[in-house]
């Protein structure tokens, strides 16, 4: 099988190369696309140390030439960023100025991330051979991943947050990471764990009587919180219950995106030193922990037709009857070659209901900004949007993007 990767110049493509090498023997080559045509080369060059010093038969090339990438690739991985981390740091800071949460992925920092993305990445996807798999990376996940499905392909949206409960669980429990099954629902970067099976027996309650300060501190989320809705919330329900709080944190720290890009250039450092050929120390600082481990599960899912379990993003059709069939979730889903089921789930409590509901429709107004423009679709999207949902913000803040982004968005 032939595997493209998208934004292949990612200092964070070592660790998805790492997962290809020890769990991937289906993977004939890879090729790593990317227009920066240093970088790539500085960690293309690692990666291929890395599948080497694995002793892995998995061919390994780059190129900044997207037909010469996408050409016969069975399975194309898309984790690129449009405008680097600059862009990252400016969606990270030009919401605080209304006293709204700046992230990456959600709120008005997610939604600009979305309107620079979505088009590039349909044009990638247009470009693919036909039935070609698309495993989504990029965020906002749900959107991009909603987008593409719109545009007719093959697409599936993957995030880390339910692999991460998984495995600190299953270490928790001293089983097999693959003995825990996760009722994993919600939105994507919207999600909670319901429970957490082992052997058909809900082991969750067991966690959270054993050690609820502790994992209410690793989603910083008060245990209060978690009591109420019960279920473990991801880190980004944080963004939503705890939002004044974040804001005032953000004001006061150089935010996420500067930190990152620090931390890229010294991985870029290392990567050019042709006697490394494992993964450095340093990397597990960039984030996405366990992300080569979901993307192999899931494309290997999809390839030998297995059955597996895992959390993916698809169409609703019906799971969540508050919300449209074309809207886009994530659950825990059995894959095959026909693509990803989501296994059956209790409802929603109200309070997760009505504020999945409201996210999803803030997306799908996200979905048509993206690919149609208008500062007036713009508006609209940042107003339905719960963290923003104010005239006067969605009107300063619609301004404060659009002149941010005046480079990345054709429309203008």
């Amino acid at each position: 099988m032939k595997i493209a990767v998208v934004g292949g110049g990612s200092t964070y493509t070592p660790e998805l190369i790492d997962g290809f090498a020890r769990l991937a023997p289906f993977a004939t080559e890879i090729v790593l696309l990317d227009p920066a045509a240093e970088r790539l080369a500085t960690v293309g060059a690692f990666a291929r140390r890395v599948l080497a010093a694995h002793g892995s038969r998995t061919t390994l090339r780059w190129t900044s030439d997207v037909d010469d990438a996408l050409a016969g690739a069975a399975t194309v991985v898309i984790q690129l960023r449009v405008g680097g981390q600059q862009a990252r740091i400016s969606d990270e800071t030009f919401p605080l100025a209304c006293g709204c949460v700046g992230q990456e992925t959600t709120g008005a920092g997610g939604f600009a991330k979305a309107l620079r993305t979505v088009p590039v990445v349909l044009d990638i996807a247009r470009r693919a051979d036909p039935g070609a798999r698309i495993v989504n990376f990029t965020n906002p996940v749900g959107i991009v991943t909603r987008a593409l499905l719109d545009d007719g392909h093959r697409a599936a949206g993957l995030c880390n947050v339910a692999i991460g409960f998984q495995r600190r669980w299953a270490a928790s429990l001293g089983v097999d990471p693959a003995a825990v099954t996760l009722d994993h629902v919600g939105l994507n970067h919207l999600t909670w764990e319901r429970a957490a099976y082992v052997d058909g027996v809900d082991r969750l309650p067991g966690l959270l009587d054993a050690a609820l300060e502790e994992i209410a501190g690793n989603v910083r989320i008060p245990p209060a919180v978690i009591r109420s809705v019960g279920s473990v919330p991801s880190y980004y329900l944080r963004y939503f219950y705890c939002h004044d709080e974040v804001v005032a944190e953000e004001r006061d720290q150089p935010t996420r995106g500067q930190r990152v890009a620090e931390i890229e250039q010294e991985l870029l450092r290392l990567y050019a030193d042709p006697a490394l050929d494992t993964k450095p120390e340093l990397l597990g600082q960039r984030g996405g922990a366990f992300y080569s481990e979901a993307a192999v599960g899931l494309i290997a899912s999809l390839h030998h037709d297995d059955g597996g379990i895992h959390a993916v993003n698809v169409r609703n059709r019906g799971f969540f009857p508050n919300l449209s069939d074309d809207a886009v979730i994530e659950a825990t889903c059995r894959v095959g070659a026909q693509g990803a089921e989501p296994l059956p789930a209790p409802p929603l409590r109200p309070e997760q209901a009505g504020l999945v509901a409201a996210v999803s429709a803030y997306e799908e107004l996200a979905v048509r900004a993206a690919i149609h423009g208008g500062r007036d679709r713009v508006y609209r999207a940042l107003l339905a949007h719960p963290l923003v949902a104010q005239h006067a913000k969605a009107e300063r803040l619609t301004d404060d993007l659009l002149a941010a982004n005046r480079d990345h968005l054709a429309w203008l």
